[in-house]
């Protein structure tokens, strides 16, 4: 087993081509539709899964799964909406298993030979994650707007006007940190990938390599779930005075004195 030296290691180096006087990360591209091909699979085979059991008498495993996952982000939609929203859930539901299954990339072989990368985690370069990052807030944005109208930019002058800076660089802060909080996790596990490749084997190098992936695993799945959470959180924090008024409401309904029958004569 050949050990790679200092001057091998190539943090955050891409295969890249130019078309059109564009530069374009071929790995990242390959990469990202290969994540979202699997998301398409799991899709169609949950699908095809209930279709061959319409009455769930006996459900699969992938199908425990699956309910299981959306259950919970119908949950976390529910406690921050005050409502399943038909939008954030699948929103939230999509990000999670794409970012997931691009996260757990990083587990796969990386290398074909000593310089070409074949499926290195496409969420360790910043053009993926500030495009998720984008389609989130823009989505968020976008939500806010349609359910209170103009009413949605008076959180730029609350609590005092004089904060109207302030919270217009919060807002503008939020997709950036977004992306750089998902970015910086992956691409620190990259990093650590080559330190370990420093190690020489027979001081237990392929035992830590596994070790370390085995923990890229867990921290891929923690990041794919905070990302959808804080998506879910945005949502929530766009919707503003509405989600207070669904709260005073099923207070209202839950405080309601039940009627006490009177007394038959």
């Amino acid at each position: 087993m050949s050990v790679l030296g200092a001057a091998d290691i190539t943090i955050g180096h891409h295969v890249q081509r130019e078309f059109f006087g564009m530069t374009f990360n071929i790995d990242t591209i390959t990469s990202t539709l290969l994540a979202g091909g699997l998301v398409l699979l799991l899709g169609f085979m949950v699908a095809g899964a209930i279709s061959k059991n319409p009455d769930n008498h006996v459900p699969s495993k992938l199908q425990i799964m699956w309910e299981a996952t959306v259950g919970e982000v119908n949950r976390q939609v529910e406690d921050n909406l005050g409502r399943v929203h038909p939008y954030a859930t699948p929103l939230a539901i999509s990000l999670f298993f794409f970012i997931l299954f691009a996260n757990w990339m990083e587990a796969l072989p990386t290398k074909i030979n000593e310089h070409v990368h074949l499926t290195p985690p496409p969420t360790a370069d910043t053009n993926l994650t500030y495009a998720l990052a984008a389609i989130t807030m823009i989505s968020v944005w976008v939500y806010g707007i349609r359910l209170n109208g103009l009413g949605y930019f008076k959180h730029f002058v609350q609590p005092y006007k004089w904060m109207l800076p302030l919270t217009v660089l919060e807002e503008l802060v939020k997709p950036i940190t977004l992306a750089l909080r998902l970015f910086g996790n992956i691409f620190a596990g990259g990093i650590m990938l080559s330190l370990i490749a420093l190690i020489p084997w027979y001081l237990g190098m392929p035992v830590a390599n596994i070790i370390w992936k085995l923990f890229g695993l867990f921290i891929g799945g923690i990041q794919a779930f905070i990302f959808a959470l804080l998506t879910i959180i945005y949502f929530a924090m766009a919707r503003g005075d509405h989600h207070d008024e669904d709260h005073e409401e099923a207070g209202d309904v839950a405080v309601t004195p039940a009627r006490t029958p009177e007394p038959a004569h």
